[in-house]
């Protein structure tokens, strides 16, 4: 049987990809476009996804949670949250608001809390590392101490140096190569 990773390679290469003329975030312009959320709230793939990430960050000591900037970044902190559970892993799951709430608590981290606590950011895919950015500085502001930035899919256009320009630690489980995009 295929490891959870070509699994999971073959499901983005096969429903995740797609071929035209597209504006990335950056404003740039792309040949392809990968849009993981077509494959992450895949009930045969959000498994996938949860172990080939829970993986990635295994040798990142001392991570209590995970999660990051709405939307992108939910079903991988989720997926991680239930393969975790499933392998006896004490991690939480974390959502990162765009905005705090302007009722209620206010607050722009949900779920349990981050303060004091080790936390991967994690997001599905990263172009210009703005969204790990705005999640790091709603945790520092909530008290979180950041192990790490973890992506799914790394698209070679400057993200990993943003965050480690940043000083945060950037791991990426597939690159374009391993799409065949590269």
């Amino acid at each position: 049987m295929p490891s959870a990773r070509d699994q999971l390679i073959d499901h983005i290469k096969a429903d995740a990809v797609f071929h035209g003329d597209f504006t990335l975030t950056s404003g740039k312009q792309a040949s392809f476009y990968v849009d993981l959320r077509k494959v992450s709230l895949d009930h045969r793939v959000a498994p996938l996804i949860g172990q080939v990430m829970l993986n990635l960050i295994a040798d990142v000591p001392d991570v209590a949670a995970v999660g990051g900037l709405t939307m992108g970044a939910d079903p991988i902190a989720t997926s991680i949250l239930h393969q975790g559970a499933a392998r006896g892993a004490a991690l939480d799951a974390f959502v990162v608001r765009k905005e705090p709430k302007d009722h209620g608590r206010g607050r722009q981290v949900e779920g349990p809390e981050v303060a004091g606590r080790r936390v991967i950011v994690v997001e599905d895919t990263s172009t210009t590392g703005g969204s790990p950015l705005k999640a790091i500085e709603a945790l520092e502001r909530a008290g979180a101490e950041i192990a790490a930035v973890a992506v799914v899919v790394d698209r070679s256009t400057g993200a990993r140096e943003v965050i480690e320009a940043a000083g945060h630690r950037y791991l990426a489980a597939l690159t374009l190569a391993d799409l065949g995009l590269a």
